[in-house]
């Protein structure tokens, strides 16, 4: 049985969607148009109850949901790529960056950005809507910004974010340095040159082509 990968182009599944053409693995892919609302659909749901992306159907039948859990287990299930380190420290290190890029850079930071309209109070005139959407939006991009200045600071000079492997942790810094470069959004030094890095490995080239993007 193959793989079955539900995703959204240019959403933080592309991280995903890097790993699993990283690892060269067979897998059926099924586009998830969040904006027609397909990851509220019965059939979605029956196989991811939260409605998110991405979700990673295994040979069993079973889903794995949350980037950082199919990013965990495709790198424990095939270490032949060494996407996560063999040392605990540095694979604990490895996680935690992942962790803080997904939970904090997208996960408050960028959802603000994106979806400001999630963090409106009820009640609010037009006018009003449109000054705290702004004020959202402008927080978030603070929020991204101060997270990459940390990212900054542990990055190393000429290498990816563990060193000279590629790690799960990269797929994840990734997405979040390309949705930078998609909205404007200024990135530091080692920041700016881990994406340029990552994206001239062929295989991203190639899911940036699939994905749509030239």
């Amino acid at each position: 049985m193959t793989l079955k990968f539900y995703m959204t182009p240019g959403s933080c599944s592309t991280g995903i969607h890097i790993l699993l053409e990283e690892l060269d693995l067979p897998f059926e892919v099924t586009i998830v148009n969040l904006p027609a609302g397909d990851h509220r659909r019965p059939g979605y749901l029956a196989l991811n109850p939260k409605g998110s992306i991405p979700t990673l159907v295994l040979d069993d039948g079973s889903a794995l949901t949350e980037f950082q859990a199919i990013a965990y287990w495709l790198a424990r299930s095939y270490p032949r790529k060494r996407l996560l380190p063999d040392d605990p420290l540095q694979a604990a290190l490895t996680l935690e960056l992942m962790d803080y890029v997904v939970g904090t850079v997208h996960g408050q930071g960028y959802t603000r950005i994106f979806t400001a309209g999630r963090y409106l109070p009820d009640g609010l005139t037009d006018a009003d809507r449109t000054t705290w959407q702004q004020d959202i939006q402008a927080r978030g991009q603070a929020m991204v910004s101060e997270a990459f200045a940390l990212i900054e600071a542990r990055l190393p000079d000429a290498a990816y974010a563990m060193g000279a492997h590629f790690t799960i942790a990269d797929a994840a810094l990734f997405y979040v340095e390309f949705w930078a470069d998609k909205t404007g959004l200024p990135l530091p030094p080692r920041c700016a040159a881990h994406y340029q890095r990552v994206r001239a490995r062929p295989v991203v080239q190639r899911v940036l082509r699939e994905e749509g993007y030239r």
